[in-house]
């Protein structure tokens, strides 16, 4: 049988939008954008299962409670994509390459894929504990998603060979004494930070569209300047052409 370890106190450390199975399973399951799949995926032996809607936030939280339960050495990721969010791409690219000095998860294509609040180290240890990840994104069908985790388990190695390690989220929602603290939605924190740096970086771009859409303007307006200025004085040029020769034979005639 394979070796199990005790995951940290009051585990999942951090409240959210999820269902708990056995702790003693080697499977974590996130649904993504999809609901309704949770308890199939306990019935089959998962250990947590729930969504993940954003791509930083909610894959913070999935860290931490993975990585305070050694047990857990499989991800599943199924159910639907979320568009613009793209967390499954996300999460694939956080187990495939880490992340970067700056916090940003290599490789990934989601919007705001930063996490802020999980550091170099923790990100290692869930890469290092999740041996596998499997792609089932945009899948719900069922009997293949229960395959899966059963699959998944006949392969289990057993806990890794660490202690369970329990990070406190900046943003409050690791638990004390296993305590909830309180109705949440799964990926959207009670204080959100702002990012300035991106936000500056937002308002460069949008100056230099709008110097381009002046420059623009401005051309216009010149060009639509100059050709009404051209009109007014060809319309003079040939009334005088016209009027002199009538003039004239009006004053010899």
């Amino acid at each position: 049988m394979a070796n199990k370890k005790s995951p940290a106190p009051g585990w999942p450390i951090v409240s959210g939008e999820y269902v708990v199975g056995n702790p003693e399973s080697c499977v974590g399951v996130v649904t993504l954008g999809s609901h309704g799949l949770e308890q199939a995926c306990i019935d089959a032996g998962a250990a947590i299962v729930g969504p993940c809607h954003t791509e930083n936030l909610g894959i913070e939280k999935i860290i931490a409670n993975y990585i305070s339960n050694p047990n857990i050495r499989f991800m599943v990721l199924c159910g639907s994509e979320v568009q613009g969010h793209l967390t499954g791409q996300c999460l694939k690219a956080l187990w495939e390459n880490g992340i970067g000095d700056d916090g940003g998860i290599i490789g990934a294509k989601g919007a705001i894929p930063f996490l802020e609040n999980v550091n170099k180290e923790a990100v290692e240890r869930f890469r290092r504990q999740i041996v596998e990840v499997v792609d089932l994104i945009d899948c719900e069908d069922v009997n293949k998603i229960t395959q899966a985790i059963k699959e998944c388990i006949s392969k289990d190695p057993g806990a890794i060979d660490e202690e369970p390690i329990v990070l406190e989220l900046e943003s409050g929602e690791a638990k004390e004494g296993g305590e909830e603290e309180g109705f949440e939605i799964e990926g959207i924190p009670k204080v959100v930070e702002p990012d300035l740096e991106y936000c500056d970086k937002l308002l460069e771009k949008l100056e230099y569209k709008v110097g381009l859409m002046t420059r623009d303007i401005e051309l216009a307006s010149g060009v639509f300047a100059k050709s009404t200025q051209g009109v007014i004085i060809g319309s003079a040029m040939a009334f005088v052409l016209v009027i002199i020769p009538v003039i004239l034979k009006m004053l010899i005639g």
